[in-house]
Parts: structure tokens; sequence; C-alpha cells
């Protein structure tokens, strides 16, 4: 992650509590079904609504298993709720379920709008507060460089694309803020397709950004 992993982990949390803005729940949800990496995580959580969730420090992804163990022996005189399980992909879609009903489209019915020579955009619009934007992005083309001034999630569908954080592939969640300064590029040889999430607007930073900035908004 290009913020630290208790940042997600307080995500996930927000998730399991059902405290999240819409778009964000979104986003979170469609990743738990592209990725099993953090479900049991998230079930865990879920199976300790009774507890106040936001009393609970956020858990790193390292010795959390033990932590959470530590966790449950607290709250074992709690009746659990039903964990949720990710639903299947609809049928034929090429995004998650919880994307495309979100969306109400898939993304054949998308209306690109093109942004820069090999990216396209498509702003699904505001919503508790945040932003949220679809991004498609040619194999081997950049984003120009930017900041934020909050926090931006970005969910990778398709592709992969690369920053100085690392590489992030079709699953993976990218978190940024204001101390981040990125140049996301896609990988070369297939497009990238992302779904992005932000509670406040970015800031171009690089020089082809701040001379392109004023026909960008």
């Amino acid at each position: 992650m290009t913020t630290t992993t208790n940042s997600f982990d307080a995500i996930l949390a927000g998730y399991a509590g059902g405290t999240l803005p819409e778009p964000a729940r979104v986003l979170v949800s469609s990743h738990l079904e592209l990725s099993g990496r953090n479900r049991g995580y998230v079930r865990d959580l879920e199976m300790l609504a009774g507890l106040e969730l936001e009393a609970i420090a956020p858990v790193p992804l390292k010795g959390r298993d033990e932590k959470l163990a530590r966790i449950f022996a607290l709250g074992e005189a709690l009746e659990p709720r039903p964990a949720s399980r990710p639903r299947a992909p609809l049928s034929g879609s090429r995004l998650p379920r919880p994307l495309a009903e979100f969306l109400g489209r898939d993304v054949d019915a998308i209306h690109w709008r093109t942004l820069l020579p090999g990216v396209r955009e498509f702003k699904v619009g505001k919503r508790d507060g945040c932003e949220s934007t679809m991004y498609w992005i040619r194999g081997g083309k950049p984003i120009p460089s930017h900041t934020h001034e909050g926090m931006e999630l970005t969910l990778v569908l398709e592709g992969a694309f690369s920053d100085t954080s690392g590489r992030y592939g079709p699953g993976d969640v990218c978190l940024a803020d204001d101390e981040v300064d990125h140049k996301p590029i896609a990988e070369a040889g297939v497009d990238c397709l992302c779904f992005a999430v932000t509670d406040a607007p970015l800031r171009l930073t690089g020089p082809i950004g701040r001379l392109l900035a004023p026909f960008l908004r």
C-alpha cells in the first residue's frame, strides 16, 4: 500500500462495521470479490460486530491473526452475527457485482471521456462526500504526477499499474494521501481498468500536469 497497512486495515474495519461512505463500501466489496487476501480478516471483524469497532485499533497484517484471537477471547460471551460472503459476479460482466450494480452498467456501456492521449475517465459522481471515477489507461501510458488533498483508494479491475510503492494488479487496492506524490504507469501490453474513490480533489504536481491542470477540471 502507498500509505501504511494499518490504514487499509482501518478501512476494512469500517467496511465490517458498516461505517464507510457508499462509494468506498462498493470499492472494498469489489476488492473482496476479486481477491481472497482479506476475506478472512473481514469475516473475523464482522464476527466482532457486538464489540465497539471504533475502539479496536487497526490490526497490522503481520501478526493480526494472533491479535484477533485475543480480541475473540474478550468477546466470547457475545453472540456474533453471520459473516457476509462475496457474491458471484454478474453473468457475463467484466465488473465485480457490487461495482456493476453501483454503476448500473457494464464496461462496454460506459461513456468514456478522453482525459489525455491513452487515458479515459468516466465520472460516476459524488455520493456521501466522495467522488468516484472509472479510469481506462492504455498499456504503457502514465497518469500525470499528482498528490492528493485527501484520501484516494484505487481498485485495479483489469491489467496493472506501478508507482514508487510497487505494482498493483487485479483485485489490489492502492491507497494514497497528501503525503504521496506519484505517477502511476499502466503495465505495457495490456490496458488498465480501475475504479477510484476520493474524498478530496487531486492536485497535479509535475510540469506537464501543471500545464494541463486548467483543462482537466
